[in-house]
């Protein structure tokens, strides 16, 4: 078999790896798969009431395509009169556009920070409510900022991030790849939680080595992470869409 020109490590949730598999592809690498968690939408009736009262809300923020796929299997997702649908990446307002929702907004740049400053959110006030469709433990900083801003966040999470154990086999395989120089190797970082996930189930004898890899964070905020987690080597890539992550490669 012809040897990648490059290897990438995704930590995206279980069976989420297929877009970067094929923007990997095209470009001559390869992708291993080290998913640490799995997506486990909700449907109980929680998640319902959750949901119900969140997209009552004049302003409504989506934080992930799971986000959408998963609102949209309790309840159709359709913007009444006045609302305001806003999406965290271009990924998620695809997601909407896909749900029903064709006029969903989404920043240029593609993270908490980003969709805060879009017109609509930054101009909220105290006491205006805002819809935070999401998972338990993700995009708290978008919750902080309201709060801190008087807004009322009316939260729904609709689906949970189960944690997965990677295997033996999949650990051994990143060592293979990290004593590979002819085959660079890259780690896709779309997820603090997911990279907080993955390295508290890294063997010890890969405390060091992983310090190593070529990190494309999808933010600044995950290449501050990413630093502050002794990586030395991080690039900033304009988005967590697989193609904006591989074009850091292309770059090279």
């Amino acid at each position: 078999m012809r040897d990648a020109r490059f290897q990438l490590i995704s930590l995206r949730p279980t069976g989420g790896h297929a877009g970067l598999r094929r923007a990997a592809a095209r470009r001559g690498g390869r992708v291993l798969a080290m998913s640490p968690w799995a997506i486990a939408p909700r449907d109980d009736g929680q998640a319902q009431r959750e949901l119900r009262d969140a997209l009552a809300c004049a302003c409504i923020v989506f934080t992930s395509p799971a986000a959408v796929r998963a609102a949209a299997a309790l309840q159709p997702l359709r913007a009444e009169r006045g609302q305001h649908w806003f999406a965290v990446g271009e990924g998620t307002r695809l997601a909407l556009q896909r749900a029903g929702v064709p006029d969903a907004q989404a920043p240029d740049r593609m993270d908490s920070e980003g969709l805060l400053a879009l017109p609509g959110l930054a101009a909220l006030q105290a006491d205006d409510f805002v819809g935070l469709v999401t998972a338990p433990g993700g995009r708290g900083e978008i919750t902080r900022q309201l709060q801190a801003r008087g807004v009322r966040v009316v939260r729904a999470d609709v689906y949970a991030r189960v944690p997965v154990t990677i295997s033996s086999a999949r650990w051994r395989a990143l060592q293979r790849l990290l004593d590979d120089a002819a085959s660079p190797a890259y780690l896709a970082l779309s997820s603090g939680e997911a990279l907080a996930e993955w390295l508290a189930q890294a063997p010890a004898t890969l405390a060091g080595p992983l310090g190593d890899l070529r990190v494309i964070a999808a933010s600044e905020r995950l290449a501050m992470l990413a630093r502050a987690q002794g990586f030395r080597r991080v690039t900033v890539a304009a988005s967590a869409r697989p193609a904006d992550l591989l074009a850091v490669i292309d770059a090279a």
